[in-house]
Parts: C-alpha cells; sequence; structure tokens
C-alpha cells in the first residue's frame, strides 16, 4: 500500500512508507540502546540490534578490516611486490582511468615513494586504446620493466597479459573473473570464481590497499617498517565511494575514516581539487561523489586520461594546483558533451520504450566517455538496465548500467564469449563493452533475454522508501546531525527519506542551470528551505515552480548547508506529489 496515498508521484514513483517490523525494530533500538528515535529507524533497516548498535555507529578498521591472506594470491602478490622494491627493479603500474583506477594508481605510487622507489605510471587512452590492458603496450612496459602491476583491471586480459614476455604481472582488480584466469603471477580479485564472494564489495582501491597491509606485515616480520598506510584512507573512500561500492561492512569504515584524514587537507592533489570545486566544509561522501569524483574522471572521460591519478599521487602543490584547474575545465566541458549525447540517447530509448527488459540508445560519434554517465541517466529514467554506445568507423563502444537485484555483468560476459561482442565484462551493476555495428542490435536482443531471465521486465516504476513524516518545524541541524551519525550513506545504504505532506509552496525558483531552490512551510508557521538538484531534467522542477497555490506532499533526506559560516538545515528535495 502506499504512502500517503501517492500511487504516481511526480517522478512516476510509488511512495512506501515503514513498515510495521521495522518500525517495532526501530522502538526496541531506542528503548535498549538508548538513541534518537530517527537513528534508530536507519540501524532497524540495515538490520543492526541493540548489542550492535555501538560498533555500527563508529565503525573501527581494526574490527572489520579482513585478513588479506584471505584472498587467493595475496601472499605472493605482496611478496613479489616487497621483492622488486627490495631489488631496486623496475615497477609499471598500469591502471584504470577512472577513480578507482587511478586511486589504486596513487596507492601504489604514493607507497613506493615513501619507500625511495619510483614506479612508471600507464594508464589507456580511453579512446586509442579503451579499457585495460592492450597486447602492444603490455609487451612495450615488459621490454622496459621487471614488474607490471595491473589495478583496476587485468583480470580477463590473457592476451595482454601472455604478451608481457620478460616480465612479472600482478593482477589487482574487482572486476568480475572468467572461468580462466590470465597467465599471470598473482590475480588477487575477491570476484574470481574460485572466490567464496565475502569481500565482493571491495572496490579495486581497497584490493590494493589490503595488498599494502600484507606488505606491511611482512616487512614488520623482516624487522623493517613501512609508511603509515592510515594515512593513505583518503584513496581508500574516494575510490569506495565514487565507483559506487556498497556501504556495508569495511567499507564503510574505510570511508568514515578516509573523510577524517581528507579533512586534514594532506594531500595536495585533493586539497586542490576541494579548492576548485568550492568545497568551504569538512567533505562528506556526497562531496566525494558528486564533486571530487567527477573532476577526477573528467580526464579519462574527454582529456588526458592520467591526469586524475597524478594529481592523486603528487605530492607537489603547484603541480596539484595546474592539475585541478585542468580537471575542473574538463569537467565543465564533459558536461557540455554529455548534455549532447544524453539528449539523443534518452530520445532514442523512449521510441524504443521502457516496457521491455532493457533500455538502450547507440549513436555515431557519441563520446566514449560520456556514454556510461548516459547510461546512468537512462537506467534512472526507465529503472531498466541500461546500455548506450557511441559508434565510430564501424566499432560500438558502450557502457551498461543496472537496477538493484539484476546482474549485468554477468550477461555482458555471455555475449563476449557467444561472440556477440568483441569483448566485455564488469560487475553486478556496471559493465563496458566493444561490439562491432552490425552486430549492435543482435547483441542487445540477446542481452535482453538473458536479462529477462533475471526479471528486469518486471521491474515497475522505482519505488521511493520513505522513513515516515515530519514536519517542518521537527527538521533541526540537531536532528541531521543526529542522523548523519548512522552514515556513511550511499550506494547500499540510502540515506533516510520523509515525506512532508500537504505543504504549501511559498517560494519556488530556478537556480543554475536546472536546480530548483523551493522554501515551503505547513501553515503554521514553520518553514523549510528545500533545494532539487536536476529538477528540470523531469516534471518536477516546472510542476513546483508554477504551482499555483496547490499544496503538494513533498519528499527528501535532511541536508545541512554551510553558508558564510552558518549552518542551517535544508531539505534535499527528491520527489513530489499532488495533495
Amino acid at each position: 500500500m502506499s504512502f500517503l496515498g501517492v500511487e504516481t508521484s511526480l517522478s512516476g514513483r510509488r511512495w512506501i512508507g515503514p513498515d510495521v517490523e521495522l518500525t517495532r525494530a526501530a522502538e526496541l533500538l531506542v528503548q535498549r540502546a538508548g538513541l534518537p528515535d530517527p537513528v534508530c529507524q536507519v540501524l532497524a533497516r540495515r538490520g543492526v540490534v541493540d548489542t550492535e548498535a555501538a560498533g555500527f555507529l563508529a565503525p573501527a578498521l581494526r574490527d572489520l578490516l579482513p585478513d588479506p591472506r584471505s584472498l587467493r594470491d595475496m601472499e605472493a602478490a605482496a611478496t613479489r611486490f616487497l621483492s622488486a622494491l627490495q631489488k631496486r627493479e623496475r615497477i609499471a603500474i598500469f591502471a584504470d582511468y577512472d577513480v578507482d583506477g587511478g586511486s589504486s594508481a596513487a596507492l601504489l605510487l604514493v607507497w613506493l615513494r615513501d619507500m625511495g622507489h619510483r614506479a612508471t605510471l600507464y594508464i589507456p587512452d580511453r579512446i586509442d586504446e579503451g579499457y585495460g590492458p592492450n597486447d602492444e603496450a603490455m609487451s612495450a612496459l615488459a621490454a622496459d620493466h621487471d614488474l607490471i602491476i595491473c589495478v583496476d583491471c587485468g583480470t580477463l586480459s590473457h592476451g595482454p597479459i601472455a604478451a608481457a614476455k620478460g616480465a612479472h604481472v600482478i593482477v589487482l582488480d574487482h572486476h568480475l573473473g572468467g572461468e580462466t584466469l590470465p597467465d599471470a603471477l598473482a590475480v588477487v580479485n575477491p570476484n574470481r570464481q574460485d572466490e567464496d564472494g565475502t569481500l565482493a564489495h571491495l572496490c579495486a582501491a581497497a584490493v590494493v590497499f589490503l595488498m599494502l597491509v600484507e606488505a606491511g606485515r611482512q616487512l614488520r616480520e623482516a624487522g623493517q617498517k613501512g609508511p603509515d598506510l592510515m594515512g593513505m584512507l583518503d584513496l581508500v573512500g574516494l575510490a569506495t565511494v565514487a565507483d559506487v561500492a556498497p556501504l556495508i561492512g569495511v567499507n564503510r569504515a574505510f570511508v568514515r575514516q578516509g573523510l577524517k584524514v581528507m579533512a586534514r587537507r594532506a594531500r595536495p592533489g585533493l586539497a586542490a581539487l576541494a579548492d576548485v570545486a568550492r568545497m568551504d566544509t569538512a567533505p562528506t561522501a556526497y562531496h566525494l561523489g558528486f564533486l571530487l569524483g567527477p573532476r577526477i574522471n573528467a580526464g579519462g572521460r574527454i582529456g588526458q586520461a592520467d591526469l586524475g591519478a597524478r594529481l592523486l599521487a603528487t605530492a607537489d602543490p603547484h603541480e596539484a594546483a595546474a592539475l585541478a584547474e585542468r580537471l575542473d575545465q574538463l569537467n565543465t566541458d564533459r558536461r557540455e558533451v554529455e548534455a549532447a549525447v544524453r539528449a539523443s540517447a534518452m530520445a532514442q530509448a523512449e521510441e524504443r520504450g521502457f516496457d521491455g527488459p532493457l533500455a538502450w540508445a547507440a549513436g555515431p560519434g557519441w563520446h566514449p566517455g560520456v556514454v556510461g554517465i548516459v547510461a546512468s541517466r537512462l537506467k534512472e529514467a526507465a529503472n531498466r538496465p541500461s546500455i548506450v554506445i557511441g559508434v565510430e568507423d564501424g566499432i560500438g563502444k558502450g557502457s551498461g548500467r543496472s537496477i538493484s537485484g539484476i546482474d549485468l555483468g554477468a550477461p555482458i560476459q555471455r555475449l563476449a564469449a557467444e561472440g556477440l561482442l568483441i569483448k566485455g565484462g564488469g560487475h553486478k551493476m556496471a559493465a563496458g563493452l566493444t561490439v562491432a555495428e552490425d552486430k549492435i542490435d543482435a547483441a542487445m536482443e540477446r542481452l535482453g533475454e538473458l536479462l529477462t531471465k533475471q526479471g528486469a521486465h518486471l521491474a515497475g516504476p522505482a519505488d521511493l522508501n520513505l522513513c515516515g513524516m515530519m514536519m517542518p518545524g521537527a527538521a533541526t541541524v540537531e536532528l541531521a546531525e543526529m542522523v548523519d551519525q548512522a552514515g556513511p550513506f550511499g550506494a547500499g545504504a540510502p540515506a533516510p527519506r520523509y515525506a512532508f505532506a500537504d505543504m504549501q509552496i511559498r517560494f519556488a525558483k530556478r537556480v543554475g542551470e536546472n536546480h530548483l531552490k523551493v522554501s515551503f512551510g505547513d501553515g503554521l508557521g514553520a518553514n523549510l528551505e528545500a533545494i532539487s538538484f536536476g529538477a528540470y531534467d523531469g516534471p518536477l522542477g516546472p510542476a513546483l515552480e508554477n504551482h499555483g497555490g496547490a499544496r503538494f506532499h513533498l519528499a527528501g533526506r535532511l541536508d545541512i548547508n554551510n553558508f558564510r559560516g552558518r549552518r542551517t538545515v535544508q531539505l534535499r528535495l527528491e520527489d513530489a506529489a499532488r495533495a
């Protein structure tokens, strides 16, 4: 049954309120743990009981960090890594061009630099080389290096790793593994098919961090000391959020501790990037995902692939400032490119219809650096797994995003095995592919068949889950701070959303390109400010701006707005429905 009777909101969603069992669990937590009700509502939704509450609210890495040796090949990888360091061998780091790849590379570069050793950074060009190792690059690196470490890539790179003749190769990755592994010295990957899946939620930077933990252990056993790993958690937290890894288990501790490290502004690259992004408050998971992450990604999307990793690794504040400015400009350029592709892709996908198991679009000249972002927007609009493909010279390069409960990575690998794709891979929620232009239709039809077996065609409009109702007068900075104690919030751990019923719109104005600023009240004197990002990408913005005196139910999550040193509570408005 819908909450407040909202079966179809302005964004086409049904509102779902808290169920009786969750409400009872939250009440029990209030009684037994002595915590505020809003915090207990979040804990109840996470399945936390009273004896676990204190540990959940203060996740400690020492309690949650898995034994690195629980991952296959980890001990061998760390041993070979240390051997290369001790023998002063030539080391190359081959990284993916996204935030996770850049953070992974920076972890290794900084750790080695602290140990007095330099390594070569190699990040492939997205357009000319595509994702992951390729024969030519690996062969060239092997000619000049003794050890190549592939981070955030390499698990499916049988041919390119075989081409690295004369060098040892270590793979530190998290993408879904195939039935066989490449002939590398070590393949450390929680998503190998022979792993038990308990650490499948780790991003690549977390895997790299675990290898450095194991390296530190081996150094201590030899009576030596390695660099301070706790000071590197800002990179792990950044990658975890930006790669949309679920914020569960040790990932919560990575992000929570990483934000504390980042707040010290000790890493020149992140400090410079925060400045160009005009971040004037302590960093939050939102800042990582929506302000810093997109700027770091911009280099790999439409600029120079290694800019992000270089920014994260540099110790020079002047170089950091220059790189940050360059990435900020590239991010602005990326938005313009993305907007054009998104308009075309949305129109094409809507014409095809959103009733099937898959939403997809393909077009000539669509920049491969933005197809992933556009696939995310398409997924949100259709609530279906979505693929967007840019075609150039008879070859399509595409990216896909999935919805909760539907595995996209495995079907994409299946298509590659069946010969419908040139190559493809990924994980449950995201995947990449390369396909011949004349096979796009057949590949998408087959992908639809595979997704239908998972029930992708049955998904209706995405429900909006709400923790309950709130009055404007009850929304305070103190309450928002209490709720934040149960964070960080993000993938796999959504922030609690509240409904404000039968509200009067007092002020509504478009701000920026497509955002909406709103002030609303209950008619009894209490008012609340709200901001809705991207409101004009759909019907929400126009409907509230032109409200005509109508009253609305509003839904969103509490947020603290910092402006000129003044902290106020606001609603991050996500949806609305006519009252």
